[in-house]
């Protein structure tokens, strides 16, 4: 007769079941820690990639700008170039001005034309937010060399680059005032030392010779 197989019984079922679930639970823990790793490294390498772009952005700002350049300094500096080429936004000539709002500390980049700051509701302007956490803008310039450096909260080294031959334009040489042609007097009559000779006059006749 044939030997009947023993079956599972309840607890090799439930036991198995466990340890299944155990391994399962570790693979998915490690699956979930790989992914959470990809994720953080694909948000810094586009952090990265924005900030180095950003960067990128306000040097060319400064580079094809016409070296009229208004510099405000304090805790973090502003910076306008009055007309550049770097037009985002297809105006041809812009200006530019480059700040850090004290709303959590963020960079923005301002372009339009003949506007004023602070930017009212009526000026139009296309405003963008560069990054938030700016612990450091600050600019010098020095003749026809630029110097800026920008540094971010969660960077351990600001970046720093160095622009040349950005030459301040010459004023304008103010337009001279045309003097008004003085009138001339009308000409007076000739001076009475200078008689005409009187033709009835003999004074000094008799003088000539004969």
């Amino acid at each position: 007769m044939a030997k009947r197989r023993a079956a599972f019984t309840l607890i090799e079922v439930l036991i198995s079941t466990v340890l299944l679930s155990i391994a399962l639970i570790g693979l998915y823990s490690v699956l979930d820690t790989q992914r959470r790793a990809v994720h953080n490294i694909k948000e810094n390498l586009d952090k990265s990639v924005d900030y180095d772009r950003a960067i990128m952005v306000l040097y060319n700002d400064i580079l094809q700008s016409d070296g009229n350049i208004t510099l405000r300094k304090g805790e973090r500096d502003r910076i306008c170039m009055e007309a550049t080429t770097n037009s985002l936004y297809e105006l041809g000539i812009a200006r530019v001005c480059w700040l850090v709002l004290k709303d959590e500390d963020t960079l923005i980049r301002i372009e339009g034309n003949n506007y004023k700051l602070p930017v009212g509701m009526e000026q139009n302007v296309e405003v963008d937010k560069i990054f938030k956490g700016v612990n450091l803008f600050d600019i010098t310039r020095q003749k026809d060399k630029i110097l800026v450096a920008v540094g971010q909260i969660n960077k351990k080294e600001p970046y720093t680059f160095l622009l040349q031959g950005i030459k301040i334009p010459p004023k304008p040489k103010p337009k001279k005032k045309k003097k008004p042609k003085k009138k001339q007097p009308p000409k007076k009559g000739a001076d009475n030392n200078n008689t005409t000779p009187d033709k009835n006059s003999t004074e000094g006749l008799e003088n000539l010779p004969q």
